[in-house]
């Protein structure tokens, strides 16, 4: 595959950084991204423990995931209508409180079903700091004198976005382990607050509100308001990303289960934060590099490899081996995940640009949903050998997809105006 690197000419993450008001929004918005990288591992953890079952841990984590899945492109579409901090005050203030009860009702061991009921609150009200945090780069960056850094702030995100999802699972398992088993979804309520309510705080750099059912596409023309779903390009990516998510829920219900096989259960923090490196540092390579071949191209050759690599967790029963290869299976999702939200820019509208960002992180909320409860059945009746074989089985049924509909993911012709938005990654300096 043809690709150069940076050469350095571009502008570098400091420029961007030095944006008046930037940090403002940048760091409150890294702390209120990781309850959606804590929550998952954070309940399986606290439920696993209260129940000794994996099976119900992954349920009653599947509940949140769903209902995180369903209720983030509404966050999303509200958010584009009525502004950001409208949606994430009372969000932020309810996800807070519905985390705590749950760790309280775990606790307490109430019986299942209330888990479930309890669950379905913690999902819907996950703050989609992620999308808004790129919608605001695209505010702010949307002047002539700062349009070039618009392709630095892609892949600034991106890099974000890898490491919260080395920083939260790892996080949340080291509380969860060495501290309480309730710490870690007590730590991601009030991560939920120290960073959400100052980041809603930052009005300059929100987006303007588009408002009533038709919004203005780069100052010209007005367009009735439709869902970001009714692009079929960005429901072919959605199933991609139900792929990816299937890997995160697995590997972490699965880790969980292996380290306790091979009587290390303090490990599996350090397994699945090998594995979250890997997908960061080949994030930051997949920056340098500037491609000559189309993103769609690079989607499925980089998803082909993480289905290769897929395969081969449920064979491995050594410690050190699962690390190096579990550094693999990580280095294999940068490029598909980064390509897919490189593809959102050509395919959907400014006007939904929120909201398509929420349905795919809200895919890989479902995948990992769906991934947690069938993995922790088959660890609870087969071992964590049969829990690995979800990442194989979701990657490679989203890989048939895109190939049968990759003709899907090609642009509009260029007589329809797309959007510009902050959601792809190009080669970038840094300072």
């Amino acid at each position: 595959m043809a690709a150069t690197v940076n050469s350095g000419s571009r502008p570098g993450y400091g420029q961007l950084l030095r944006i008046p008001g930037a940090l403002s929004f940048v760091l409150p918005g890294f702390a209120a991204r990781q309850p959606f990288a804590m929550l998952t591992m954070s309940i399986v953890l606290l439920v696993q423990h209260t129940t000794g079952s994996f099976g119900k841990a992954g349920a009653v984590s599947a509940v949140a995931g769903v209902s995180m899945a369903l209720f983030a492109p509404q966050s999303g579409k509200l958010a584009d209508r009525f502004g950001q901090r409208a949606v994430l005050i009372p969000g932020v203030l309810a996800h807070a409180t519905a985390a705590i009860l749950l760790t309280v009702l775990a606790l307490a061991h109430a019986p299942l079903w209330v888990l479930f009921v309890a669950a379905v609150p913690v999902g819907a009200s996950v703050p989609q700091v992620g999308p808004m945090v790129r919608a605001r780069w695209a505010a702010v960056l949307d002047r002539p004198d700062r349009g070039r850094l618009t392709q630095t702030a892609a892949a600034f995100e991106s890099v974000t976005d890898e490491l919260t999802f080395v920083v939260g699972p790892v996080l949340a398992t080291a509380l969860c382990t060495w501290v309480h088993p309730g710490a870690g979804l007590a730590a991601e309520a009030a991560l939920t607050l120290a960073g959400g309510l100052p980041f809603a705080a930052q009005r300059a750099t929100q987006p303007k509100p588009h408002g009533g059912h038709s919004a203005a596409i780069d100052g010209h023309a007005r367009v009735k308001r439709t869902s970001a779903l009714s692009v079929p390009g960005l429901r072919v990516l959605v199933v991609a990303l139900l792929g990816i998510g299937a890997v995160f829920g697995g590997m972490q219900v699965s880790l969980t289960a292996f380290a306790e096989e091979a009587g290390q259960p303090g490990v599996n923090g350090l397994l699945y934060g090998i594995f979250a490196a890997g997908n960061m540092l080949a994030g930051i390579v997949f920056g340098a590099i500037a491609w000559k071949v189309g993103p769609q191209r690079r989607l499925l050759f980089g998803y082909g490899a993480l289905t290769l690599m897929a395969s081969t967790l449920w064979a491995v029963h050594s410690v050190p081996v699962f690390a190096v290869v579990g550094l693999l299976v990580g280095v294999c999702i940068a490029p598909a995940l980064i390509t897919g939200f490189t593809l959102v820019e050509t395919l959907v509208p400014a006007s939904a640009r929120t909201e398509a960002f929420t349905w795919l992180t809200g895919a890989v909320a479902l995948g990992q949903a769906a991934a947690v409860t069938a993995s922790g059945q088959l660890v609870d009746t087969h071992g964590a050998s049969a829990g690995f074989l979800v990442p194989l089985a979701g990657t490679a049924l989203a890989l048939v997809t895109l190939v049968a509909l990759r003709s899907r993911l090609t642009p509009p012709s260029q007589g329809l105006t797309v959007a510009r938005g902050v959601g792809h990654r190009v080669p970038v300096a840094v300072d």
